[in-house]
């Protein structure tokens, strides 16, 4: 299965999903990502990644993710990343072992995917 044969349908999934499909960015986070530019939010979402889903053992796992207050939050959630049970339930990655660096990039660049349809939802309301 090719990248984005995976990504169409992991989507669709996440789609389907009554909980995940009622994530989407308001303008407050439009607005930051618009400041901080995508490269930074790319960058939070690496640094949310290696410190709050890399570690085997996660004392708090599935409450170390805050439901709003930064686009990567709201993707996290909307994308099923947000806790080691998730991914491990949605993107079939065992939990109790660190993440690779392969690992945490896959979930990172599902994070920015999100985001990008996103503000490519966004742009079309507009």
């Amino acid at each position: 299965m090719t990248k984005e044969e995976w990504y169409a349908q992991l989507f669709e999934r996440l789609g389907n999903s009554k909980f995940r499909s009622r994530f989407h960015l308001g303008q407050k986070e439009i607005d930051y990502i618009n400041e901080k530019g995508i490269d930074t939010i790319r960058d939070h979402a690496r640094d949310f990644i290696a410190k709050r889903e890399a570690p085997a053992i996660i004392p708090n796992d599935g409450k170390q993710t805050p439901m709003k207050g930064h686009p990567v939050f709201i993707a996290q959630h909307a994308t099923a990343t947000c806790c080691r049970e998730c991914i491990r339930k949605w993107h079939k990655i065992q939990s109790g072992k660190e993440l690779s660096q392969i690992q945490q990039e896959y979930l990172v660049d599902v994070i920015m995917t999100w985001i990008q349809n996103e503000l490519d939802r966004q742009e079309r309301e507009d």
